[in-house]
């Protein structure tokens, strides 16, 4: 009984976190749709790989370092800080790419996969150094 009681107890900062963690990630899709020149979700509805390999891609790379500083914060205000600190590198991310690669303006509402696939996995590597680089 006393193991259950000693989980229960973790509920509510399990809800905190995971609705904290909620709130971050429509913040970041939202920001993240609105920065493109382009409607991903109508696009995706519609069938285009491209933008679902590139929006994935800057979802999984907003997410990893997320969870990252879910795990090993000290507080929920230090969560929300470094879940900032991923939001506003992903969002450089895809500026970066986009100045060095303007084509992707183009060619992900064309459906050209190597452009969606390019940013996506692009995202997803400075997601994943993202997450490394947030250590104690």
């Amino acid at each position: 009984m006393g193991i259950l009681l000693e989980s229960i107890r973790g509920v509510p900062a399990f809800i905190t976190y995971f609705g904290s963690a909620t709130v971050l990630v429509l913040l970041f899709l939202a920001i993240y749709v609105r920065i493109t020149p382009y409607r991903e979700l109508a696009l995706i509805r519609d069938g285009n790989v491209a933008a679902a390999c590139s929006l994935s891609g800057a979802l999984l790379g907003f997410v990893i370092p997320l969870s990252k500083a879910i795990a090993q914060s000290v507080s929920l205000p230090d969560m929300l800080l470094w879940g900032a600190v991923a939001l506003i590198v992903q969002l450089l991310v895809y500026i970066a790419v986009r100045s060095t690669v303007p084509e992707v303006v183009t060619g992900i509402p064309l459906g050209k996969g190597a452009h969606g696939l390019f940013l996506g996995i692009v995202a997803l590597a400075a997601g994943v150094i993202n997450a490394a680089c947030m250590t104690y």
